[in-house]
């Protein structure tokens, strides 16, 4: 298989399980929206790790997707953690 479409799927892969611990998308487990945000962090973190560990050996377009996740990534959960702390859940 493609190693490009492989990083793709991986990050796609954390992506969706930060994204869901954001209380952003419906947990598939459960059907619910649910909102851990300690668990969003630690996906965050781990894609974070793999952009220092793959430094220099991306392609563009994965150096750009990831980025972009990330970037996507931290704007919700500044968005949720706002939220968390003025009570508006």
């Amino acid at each position: 298989m493609n190693t490009e479409l492989l990083f793709a799927h991986l990050v796609s892969i954390f992506h969706s399980s930060a994204m869901v611990a954001l209380g952003k998308l419906k947990n598939p487990a459960t059907d619910k929206i649910e909102r851990n945000l300690e668990q969003a962090k630690q996906a965050i973190d781990m894609l974070e790790m793999l952009r220092v560990k793959t430094n220099g050996q991306l392609t563009d377009n994965e150096k750009r997707m990831l980025d972009a996740s990330l970037t996507d990534l931290r704007l919700n959960y500044v968005d949720e953690n706002k939220k968390e702390l003025s009570g508006n859940n």
